[in-house]
């Protein structure tokens, strides 16, 4: 992991002070938020999809850009469960960190990149900047919905570097088409099960082999850690399993549309450790992984909630 940054140590004490508030300030409602092309949360698969990634877009911009508390009350449940380590369950938390951010921070953007849908899950992938002029943090937040609002919310956040061993940021698409859209529905099912063989067999398993299987010749990284191409992950993963042979992978949950698939995992270099939370993103193309970009996040030693990361 990258050493703490200025913007990083912002945004960890922004969610201590709610976490530690027991009875939060809020500050008034904004304006209605800009109009988003939403759906009933009843219908048929792409319906729901649309309207839960619009409510997701709406809520994330509401509560980091616009300091809007009612948009927690439309679409967050009360019951709302929280993952992230530094802020307590509940939708009251989350209304408190609109107002906290929106006092500290008003000039803080949510740079949206790519959002995925699928069954009552809704990934979003953003570069979340709470400074102007500062790079910020690179962030995949996990929505779960239930009767059309909010009910749990799983994180993984990690500051975006000064350089890159690749020379590719963390956000953009560089495979063709260059376009952060999901690709066509019906590639869901089969991208969403030859991403999860081959994440199973190369990390899960520890067989570099899968990468002859599994990657296509022209492959993108975004890690900035490890160099673009095949040869790039195949002697970064191969350095690290053998720094850490007794790597446990346990892949917790699979999210699927179109060329995306989505794994969150848990990481576990030695046994004892608590490990990182780990989100990998790969892009499928004719039957290939052709671009890949991840977040890592270590696990602390306590929580402000009674959940785990995963």
């Amino acid at each position: 992991m990258t050493p703490t940054t200025p913007a990083r140590r912002a945004l960890v004490a922004v969610l201590a002070a709610v976490a530690l508030t027991s009875t939060v300030a809020v500050v008034p409602a904004a304006a209605a938020p800009t109009a988003v092309a939403e759906r009933s949360p009843y219908g048929d698969a792409s319906r729901v999809g649309h309207y839960q990634k619009a409510v997701a877009v709406r809520v994330l911009k509401g509560v980091f850009e616009d300091g809007d508390t009612a948009v927690v009350d439309r679409y967050v449940r009360p019951d709302y469960i929280q993952h992230n380590p530094l802020a307590p369950d509940g939708a009251e938390t989350l209304k408190g960190l609109a107002g906290v951010v929106s006092g500290q921070f008003p000039d803080a953007v949510y740079d949206i990149e790519r959002v995925v849908s699928q069954g009552d899950l809704v990934l979003v992938h953003s570069n979340v900047v709470l400074t102007p002029g500062t790079r910020g943090s690179a962030v995949f937040d996990i929505f779960r919905f239930q009767g059309g609002r909010i009910a749990e919310h799983w994180d993984v956040a990690q500051e975006v570097p000064e350089s890159s061993a690749n020379g590719n940021d963390m956000f953009s698409t560089v495979s063709r088409p260059r376009t952060s859209e999901p690709g066509p529905a019906w590639l869901t099912s089969y991208n969403e099960k030859l991403v999860t063989k081959a994440f199973d067999r190369l990390l899960v398993r520890k067989d570099l082999s899968a990468l002859d299987t599994y990657w296509g010749p022209e492959y993108h990284q975004h890690n900035p850690n490890i160099p673009d191409g095949v040869a790039g992950v195949r002697a970064g993963l191969g350095a690290y399993f053998q720094q850490f042979p007794d790597l446990a992978v346990s892949r917790k949950r699979v999210i699927a549309e179109g060329d995306l698939v989505a794994v969150h995992s848990h990481y576990v270099n030695a046994p004892g450790e608590r490990g990182q939370a780990v989100l990998d993103l790969f892009r499928v193309r004719n039957g290939k992984i052709v671009e890949h970009w991840d977040v890592l996040q270590d696990v602390p030693a306590t929580s402000a909630n009674d959940n785990t990361m995963f």
